[in-house]
């Protein structure tokens, strides 16, 4: 077993916080976007998942996402149920020159902000009690075996050779396509067409546009899971993406709509970090320049493209984090090198691993989209998941709350 690196477990720690940060600062930016009323409601979601992910992840999340595998790389079993053997010594399953329950925190930080980026395809119309219902079962039936199939050693996708360095499929791909069902399943908002489902206020998303960078740094560069060159390596490709993107994003909103957009420059901001995050750990800086140009223009068009479709998922959620997740885990096949993570890609000689990396979206895709069509359906079931005409019409915020965001 390797001894505890106080550097690396310092950083893990750090890196933990830093991820923790997102959840509230995805609040934020999906706070900003949908209306006045139904702001509370929004934030919520993120808010309170925060607490409810924390717990079901404790109690049985992380032995079904890392514990032993069952069989056949599918899933973990119950044996770290409740934490049960996860200590402050490192982990003989894992390897890692931290705690055990430092590489378990930190894992719980995607855990939590994964079914929080689904919330903002079904903003301002879901009922509060399905939404907890539908967080719970998410988590436990799809984020944990996914996890389990592409970061495990035993999964089978991590055997397949799948590369995913901080959770472009795992995280970005598994929440976009979910997004997109549930979108669909809900049904699009009443008076869609009004100028009253506007953003309410811009620089509230580019505040929380703000955090998501910052938090970043640890999604990506925590991945390495110590202080070392691979941790430096990331935390550069991570900047120099979203930069790129943002730049790409307003250059072509310049472009199309005569002007350079504020909230463009934060959605193409994130769309670049959702792109780089599985490439982060195997590509180099002047791939992720490359990274961040390419799907700036993709996630672009894929926005435009669903408004045209007048698919109502709310806060372009498949757009940005399904769309650019997939195209990274992509592009993470043609341009990763083993100068940096130890495996070629397409352009380095190895075009197998471009076929790996399109396998793995394929199935993460598929189980994500076939395993939330399902949730959906048992949730409605026990509880309507939209709310009444009149309480959309009064707003969220009220009507499921009882709180309003802005006094008169």
């Amino acid at each position: 077993m390797p001894s505890i690196d106080t550097g690396d477990t310092a950083w893990v720690l750090m890196s933990a916080a830093l991820v923790m940060l997102m959840t509230p600062g995805l609040a934020l930016f999906y706070g900003g976007l949908v209306r006045r009323k139904n702001v509370l409601s929004t934030i919520m979601h993120s808010f309170f998942i925060l607490g409810l992910v924390s717990v079901t992840w404790v109690l049985w999340g992380y032995s079904l996402a890392f514990g032993p595998d069952t069989g056949f790389g599918l899933i973990g079993g119950l044996d770290w149920l409740a934490l049960e053997g996860v200590t402050g010594e490192p982990s003989d399953v894992y390897a890692t020159t931290v705690p055990h329950l430092a590489f378990m925190a930190f894992q719980m930080m995607f855990a939590i902000i994964t079914p929080a980026l689904i919330s903002g395809a079904f903003a301002e119309r879901k009922r509060f009690k399905a939404f907890v219902l539908f967080a719970v079962a998410w988590s436990t039936f799809v984020y944990a075996p996914i996890a389990h199939w592409v970061w495990s050693p035993d999964g089978w996708l991590f055997g397949l050779g799948v590369l995913d360095f901080a959770g472009g499929t795992v995280v970005h791909l598994s929440s976009g396509v979910a997004a997109l069902v549930a979108a669909l399943f809900i049904g699009r908002r009443t008076g869609l067409v009004e100028p009253s489902t506007e953003p309410h206020d811009v620089p509230m998303t580019v505040l929380g546009a703000g955090l998501l960078w910052f938090g970043w740094f640890g999604f990506n560069a925590g991945s390495a899971v110590g202080a070392n060159g691979l941790a430096a390596t990331a935390f550069v490709t991570t900047n120099t993406a979203a930069a790129m993107a943002a730049i790409t994003w307003v250059t072509i909103s310049w472009l199309h709509k005569g002007t350079p957009s504020v909230l463009g420059a934060a959605i193409g901001a994130v769309a670049g970090l959702v792109a780089i995050t599985p490439a982060a750990g195997f590509v180099t800086p002047a791939a992720s320049v490359l990274i961040g140009l390419g799907v700036g223009v993709v996630c672009y068009g894929a926005a435009q493209l669903r408004l045209r479709a007048r698919v109502d998922d709310a806060l372009d959620v498949f757009a940005v984090h399904g769309v650019g997740g997939a195209f990274g885990a992509i592009a993470t096949g043609v341009f990763a090198t083993s100068a940096v993570g130890g495996v070629d890609g397409l352009l380095a000689g190895n075009a197998d691993q471009l076929v790996t990396q399109l396998v793995g979206v394929a199935v993460v895709g598929m189980y994500s989209a076939t395993a939330t069509g399902a949730i959906l359906f048992l949730v409605n079931l026990v509880t309507p998941i939209r709310v009444t005409g009149d309480a959309e019409e009064a707003g969220l915020d009220l009507a499921q709350h009882g709180e309003i965001a802005y006094q008169p």
